[in-house]
């Protein structure tokens, strides 16, 4: 056996003690990960036993090595193993002859239920529970092997799941229950892929309750298991439950204090607030708050307060309301009672109210700095992760997608990702599927769609399912939107609504004008806006006012655009949103040269051209190039001698042209062919004007639609 491989067995061995039971193929699935010869020497000796006769299993415990004897293996007396199979042969040695003979029939039982055919093991599950039941190696008189048969077959549960076929099992031991429920709850919290499903779960906890309906950390876990599946009902009876039963058990003495009844029933009132925060019912949440804060305040604990403020804080963002001073105090107080991780929570939360109401980047980088060297200084590994995520959404919205890509990078590469106990890997965690959703739509924007499939192929084992859903919706209906198949974004608009209201209702608007339904998409537009000024949503407002401005082109209601578009770049800027306000002034550019202004367009435009090209999507680039090569054009037109700016059109058309077909937006190539084939013919190059002219009659026919006028569109 390799050093590995025992390393791996020796870390088993003590959670297959202490873990539930098993089947036979869930116990041999788990020795076989660790080291396949170990199972395939247990698989020939059960083999041996269980068709053989009651000496082979005699014969196995005559030949195990003795405890005090056997100094150079792993059953030493002081070894977790030597402990084990004193225990063991103890109890054996204790066993009349009825008895042995009992728990050989159960082993063979055991044994060729799992080999069965499937009507074969259905009809012969009863009976081995009925064994199990009467086959104890215990009797009236024995106390050491009390337990023995439940500890022989433990294992830890951490690949396989219990069957949902599996018959009803009897009541676990307090160890075994302990240890399912403390293991169960800690995948949940690290690694929920590992965890058993929901269903079978409930199962579990509904057969460990079924037995002990006083026992208060199942209690809990089954309140865990029901936030899973956002079960408001079922989770807060459980939670309720779980602080009765806590309190009623009379396990804990004192009434107030760091321990006893008051410890229990502040937290009990302060996890109350904290489910109805997660469900938005703002009211509850409210009351149980007061009354936590009130309980606290009575036995004087300091911490549940600082956890009480920060909830508080917490609520009133969620409820829309202005919290930083609140938040402000939760910092200075969490400082005072050196509690850094809800200092560095509090601070973390002042940036993220900082970047909505338009602080500078500088401002907010220097706050997290501060914070990343408190979560060095702590080790509060969580809280980097959540650092770099927050950095990574805060350089996005500022429209720096080159700081965003690096940031995202970074905390994906991150070298303190270890695995933890139980082999978790730390990529689970909601800061992990941010960045990595940045990470798929900044690709998805630079036209590199294998590494974003990739990096959202990578989702099974990413929790926050909403998140790269979302993401992964967004990136296919911009897809389906720039090559023109709009009968194919269409649909994604509903899935979309039902994860995020606000995008899908933005994204509805864009697909009805595209499909020319230019009342339908004013009128959602509108209800947006009204929306997102209500939830200050500044980057949705903006775009808002881009869509209705481009509504407005199609009426030529250019003048009416400009107001719109004046506002939208004010507000942009007030924000110091750079992406938003380069694409605002885009807008105003082909505003101008629609007016008949196109060297002012062009004077704006050179103002986000530099921001658009380096920070920019491929569509922005293409769209960029082609509203320059076009105010070149027209400014070229005014002046007769001027042959230079038509050339740099020419070129700027080139460039243009290379954006889309990465993106394979035909409609937009036919535009450039269109404006092409007429410069090269007013330069007299009759040969790029023919090729020109057949490409763009090629790309019309395959579209099969009239091309929109180009003073229509950007």
């Amino acid at each position: 056996m390799s050093f590995l491989a025992r390393r791996r067995l020796n870390k088993l061995i003590l959670p297959l003690q202490q873990g539930p039971d098993l089947t036979l193929g869930q116990f041999l699935q788990t020795v076989e990960e660790c080291c396949p010869q170990t199972a395939y020497a247990v698989k020939l000796r059960l083999h041996e036993m269980a068709d053989g006769e009651l000496k082979d299993m005699e014969y196995f415990f005559s030949t195990l090595p003795t405890p005090f004897t056997a100094f150079d293996s792993e059953a030493y007396k002081t070894s977790v193993v030597g402990l084990f199979m004193r225990h063991m042969l103890l109890a054996y040695n204790k066993l009349s002859f009825s008895q042995v003979y009992k728990l050989y029939k159960s082993l063979q039982h055991y044994y060729h239920s799992h080999y069965a055919k499937p009507t074969d093991g259905q009809a012969g599950l009863p009976a081995l529970v009925a064994d199990d039941s009467e086959m104890d190696l215990t009797s009236t008189e024995d106390t050491v092997g009390d337990r023995i048969d439940k500890e022989e077959l433990d294992t830890p549960l951490h690949e396989s799941e219990l069957n949902d076929n599996a018959p009803s099992r009897g009541p676990l031991s307090q160890k075994q229950a302990e240890y399912f429920l403390a293991r169960q709850a800690y995948l949940l919290k690290n690694d929920e892929n590992k965890a058993l499903k929901p269903a079978a779960l409930q199962e579990e906890l509904n057969n460990m309750l079924k037995f002990n309906p006083d026992f208060a950390e199942a209690h809990y876990l089954n309140y865990l298991n029901s936030m899973r599946v956002q079960d408001i009902f079922l989770s807060a009876h459980s939670l309720l439950h779980y602080f009765d039963r806590l309190i009623l058990s009379g396990s804990e003495g004192k009434s107030n204090g760091d321990e006893g009844y008051g410890r229990s029933l502040r937290y009990a009132a302060l996890n109350l607030a904290s489910l109805h925060c997660r469900f938005g019912h703002y009211q509850q949440a409210d009351l149980a708050l007061q009354e936590a804060i009130r309980i606290a305040q009575e036995s004087n604990d300091h911490v549940c307060l600082q956890h009480c403020l920060s909830w508080l804080y917490t609520l009133e963002q969620m409820k829309g309301s202005d919290s930083t001073v609140l938040t402000e105090d939760s910092v200075k107080m969490a400082a005072h009672f050196c509690l850094p991780y809800l200092a560095s929570l509090g601070i973390q939360s002042l940036v993220q109210q900082g970047a909505t109401q338009g602080k500078t980047a500088h401002k907010l980088m220097d706050a997290l700095k501060d914070t990343d060297i408190l979560h060095w200084k702590h080790s509060l590994s969580e809280l980097i992760e959540i650092s770099l995520a927050q950095t990574t959404s805060i350089w996005r919205m500022y429209g720096k997608s080159t700081m965003a890509l690096q940031q995202a990078q970074l905390l994906l590469n991150m070298s303190s990702l270890e695995p933890v106990n139980f082999g978790v890997q730390q990529n689970n965690t909601e800061a992990f599927t941010v960045a990595l959703c940045h990470l798929a739509e900044l690709h998805a924007e630079q036209v590199t769609h294998l590494i974003s499939s990739c990096l959202l192929a990578f989702r099974p084992a990413v929790e926050h399912p909403l998140l790269w859903m979302l993401c992964d919706l967004k990136i296919q209906f911009e897809r389906h939107m720039n090559e023109g198949k709009y009968l194919l974004a269409e649909p994604l608009v509903t899935a979309i609504s039902a994860l995020n209201k606000t995008e899908g209702l933005y994204r509805k608007a864009q697909v009805l004008k595209a499909l020319n339904r230019s009342t339908e998409a004013y009128n959602i537009l509108q209800r947006l806006q009204v929306h997102c000024e209500k939830t200050k949503c500044t980057e949705m407002i903006i775009r808002v006012m881009l869509s209705t401005a481009e509504l407005h082109w199609e009426s030529s209601g250019f003048s009416t655009a400009l107001p719109l578009l004046l506002q939208a770049l004010a507000l942009a800027r007030q924000h110091h949103l750079q992406s938003l306000a380069s694409e605002t002034i885009l807008h105003l550019a082909f505003t101008q040269l629609m007016l008949g202004v196109p060297e002012q367009a062009l004077s704006v435009l050179h103002e986000a051209i530099e921001p658009v090209l380096a920070h920019g999507a491929i569509m922005d680039k293409g769209r960029a190039l082609l509203l320059t090569a076009r105010c070149q054009i027209a400014a070229a037109g005014f002046k007769l001698n001027d042959l230079r700016s038509a050339v740099f059109g020419v070129d700027t058309l080139n460039e243009a042209a290379a954006y889309f077909s990465k993106l394979n937006c035909k409609e937009r190539l036919r535009d450039v062919y269109y404006l092409q084939a007429q410069l090269h013919r007013s330069l007299g190059q009759t040969s790029q004007s023919n090729k020109s002219a057949m490409l763009f009659r090629l790309l019309d026919q395959e579209l099969q639609s009239p091309a929109p006028p180009v003073s229509m569109r950007l």
